[in-house]
This record gives structure tokens, C-alpha cells and sequence, in this order.
């Protein structure tokens, strides 16, 4: 019998020693850990500093992933904006938890966090509507997000048909009813520094009662 070959998979891997991560490099928040991390990110030239893959789940336990852009950040949680009859939007409307993951992999690092997710106030989600690149508007309320269509076709005549009756300049096109932001409402941010001989330096601010604690986990 022949012997299979091996897997060239199995072969891939990288020598982590960019950087350590110790207790006392730490923000005294998540969040400004999180921000420090983006700005370096993108300092570093990563093409998307801000997107995260965000992972959410039916009621009967089947997750979903994709990745989006964080859009707001300060001490309730991490905001992003969506379609909310989209698939995402519907699980999270049935099941209101969400895990999102920044991978930062030339940076060697990345941000783990959990938690609840809540609507933002309707006048956030407009405040930001209005900021939109025209186009970027046209698309998000002509898209049936996650919707089987036809063909890309049906999404262009929708798309020009909008245009046709918004033209720039012109009456604004106003932010869709089933279109908002969502914030994830952490209860762990976890921050992964890749390090040598796979002992990752994995340091994690844990919800505790009405304030937050930081503990080390074994990589």
C-alpha cells in the first residue's frame, strides 16, 4: 500500500518573537488597550486595522462568521453597523451574544473578545448614516443583505434605480428602518502577543461585579 504523502499544511508555521506583552504594558482599560492596538495596527500598515471577524449563532447552536469594521469604541463596547434583517442580524435579534476576533497576523497578535450585543440608540445609527460615502449609502439600502438573488443583475437595478431617485446632491437618501448599529457589550477582552516555543503572552480583562480584573492565561 502506498504511504500517503504528508500534508504540506502540516509544515506551515512561524516563529513568533515580534514582541512579549507583561502586565505592566497594559492601558488601565479594555478599551484603551484595544484602541493602542488598532493605532499600531495601522501605524504598521495593515489594510484593515479596524475589521473583526464577528461570530454569532442561531437559537439552536449553529454560528455563523464574516468579518466587519469596528466603527465606535469607548467603555460600553464595540460598535458596528449592519443590515439587521441580514443573517447576523437575525441571529442576534434571536440571540443576543457575540465573539469577535481582530487578527493582526503581521503584527503577530490579536484581540479575543465576548460578550452581549445591544441595539444603539436610533440617533447614533443616523449620526453615522449620514457620514457614509454616497455609493456606500445607495448600496447598504438597495442590498437584501444575505438574501438569495437571481443574479448580480438584480442587485445593480436595484442599486441604479435608488441612484435614479436619490441622485447626489439631491434629496438624501435616509438610513433604512432595518439598517443600525449594534454594540457588543464585553464581558472578556482578551489581548494574544505571539511569543517563541508557542508561549504565547495571553493577557485577559475579565468582567468582576461592577468593575474588571486582569488575569494571564496559559497559551
Amino acid at each position: 500500500m502506498n504511504a500517503r504523502k504528508p500534508d504540506p499544511l502540516a509544515a506551515m508555521r512561524q516563529a513568533y518573537r515580534r514582541a512579549g506583552l507583561d502586565e505592566s504594558d497594559l492601558e488601565a482599560t479594555w478599551f484603551a488597550q484595544l484602541r493602542r492596538w488598532i493605532m499600531d495596527a495601522e501605524r504598521d500598515g495593515e489594510l484593515e486595522p479596524n475589521a473583526m471577524v464577528l461570530s454569532t449563532a442561531s437559537p439552536d447552536g449553529r454560528p455563523s462568521s464574516r468579518t466587519v469594521l469596528l466603527k465606535g469604541l469607548d467603555e460600553r463596547g464595540l460598535v458596528f453597523f449592519t443590515n439587521l434583517e441580514s443573517r447576523k442580524g437575525r441571529e442576534l435579534a434571536a440571540n443576543p451574544r457575540a465573539a469577535a476576533v481582530f487578527p493582526w497576523v503581521d503584527l503577530q497578535r490579536q484581540v479575543l473578545v465576548e460578550g452581549a450585543v445591544e441595539p444603539v440608540e436610533p440617533h447614533e445609527s443616523d449620526a453615522y448614516w449620514v457620514t457614509r460615502p454616497y455609493n456606500s449609502r445607495l448600496g447598504a439600502a438597495a442590498s437584501p443583505q444575505s438574501r438569495v438573488v437571481a443574479d448580480r443583475s438584480e442587485l445593480v437595478t436595484a442599486f441604479e434605480g435608488l441612484a435614479q431617485r436619490h441622485p447626489e446632491g439631491g434629496e438624501p437618501i435616509e438610513r433604512p428602518a432595518h439598517w443600525g448599529g449594534l454594540r457588543i457589550v464585553p464581558d472578556c477582552v482578551e489581548f494574544w502577543q505571539g511569543r517563541d516555543d508557542r508561549l504565547h503572552d495571553r493577557l485577559r480583562y475579565r468582567r468582576a461585579g461592577e468593575g474588571w480584573i486582569v488575569e494571564r492565561l496559559a497559551p
